[in-house]
């Protein structure tokens, strides 16, 4: 049977964006024909508009992103699918700054094509238009996977770098040149004990046996390459470390740590998991210099986490503690951060 709280109409992302949008009137605005949203209040020095996007199910992402200091606004698609490019196409003119806009997008190849075919459109009308693609998914390196590391949680990291770096009136070259930067210096790794429930059955999308792991899981419930038995928490999050720390390239000592539930794992959960992964780092000769903890891209209510580092370079410190005002990024000013 299908999830208990959906609407009659089995699909539940109409009704949660009106939902969402009513939560936070004052932060965002929604359109519903395309289905898009927009920031309601933006730093008048922005020259260049960000725009992101993906399917739903991955609550707070992107949505909860929108507002002063990160993006301008997103195109939501449906369930682990991506939005029509007819969403990107008004969400980006919406947003587009006196320079134009840029995309912020996640390495999978439908989130590819359809802003691809937005971006054309938009240079059609005169719009300039440049592209960040994140990857940093490291259970997808491999010569065997065609289209490159999956993005996820890291997409959170280069969405906040990438706005405060745009309030300071960058323009379109230089802010794709440091997107660029940012997700190149990010890695992500993602483990499941349980999968996520299938919208359309109401059952686990994939089975697992007690004491299984899936260890390099996707977001979309994708099943990782190897199902591995469960080691203890220590020795998982040491293991995770290692993969990530030898898959980061060479930089500062300073790294920024999301530590991510996909759903279906509890904040104290994931405070465990924080202290041991930056104890872990300080054994390696890493300090963490920013990070999250929470559930910022989830895989519905899979359970399961995922760790991202990404190598923090020092002047991007600055745009890491700038202020947020979003629905879910934690608000922040330069003194607290």
């Amino acid at each position: 049977m299908p999830l208990p709280f959906h609407p009659a109409d089995g699909d539940p992302v109409p009704a949660a964006l009106r939902g969402f949008a009513r939560a936070h009137a004052d932060l965002v605005e929604l359109h519903e024909k395309p289905a898009h949203l927009v920031a309601r209040h933006r730093n008048p020095g922005r020259r260049v508009g960000l725009v992101s996007g993906g399917g739903s199910g991955h609550e707070p992402l992107h949505a909860g992103f929108l507002g002063r200091g990160m993006l301008d606004a997103v195109a939501p698609g449906k369930i682990f699918a991506s939005p029509h490019n007819k969403q990107v196409l008004e969400a980006s003119r919406k947003a587009a700054g006196p320079d134009g806009v840029i995309h912020v997008v996640k390495n999978y190849t439908g989130d590819r094509i359809n802003f691809g075919i937005a971006a054309e459109r938009l240079r059609l009308e005169g719009i300039e238009v440049r592209r960040v693609l994140v990857d940093d998914d490291l259970a997808t390196e491999s010569a065997e996977t065609a289209t490159g590391r999956r993005g996820t949680g890291a997409t959170v990291v280069v969405e906040k770098l990438l706005g405060a770096a745009a309030d300071t009136g960058l323009g379109l070259d230089e802010l794709a040149s440091l997107g660029a930067e940012f997700a190149a210096a990010s890695r992500s790794l993602a483990v499941a004990s349980r999968a996520q429930t299938s919208p359309h059955t109401g059952e686990p999308s994939f089975a697992l046996d007690a004491g299984e792991l899936e260890f390099g899981v996707g977001i979309h419930g994708e099943r990782a390459q190897k199902t591995v038995p469960r080691p203890p928490l220590e020795e998982l999050v040491e293991q995770l470390l290692d993969q990530l720390v030898a898959g980061l390239p060479e930089g500062p000592d300073d790294v920024v740590v999301v530590v991510n539930g996909l759903g279906g794992t509890t904040l104290l959960e994931l405070y465990v998991l924080q202290d041991l992964v930056a104890a872990g780092l300080e054994r390696r000769g890493l300090r963490q210099a920013g990070g999250l903890v929470g559930t910022f891209v989830p895989a519905l209510d899979m359970a399961g986490f995922s760790l991202t580092l990404t190598r923090l370079q020092p002047e991007w410190r600055q745009w890491w503690a700038a202020p947020a005002i979003t629905p879910a990024f934690p608000r922040t000013t330069e003194e607290t951060a």
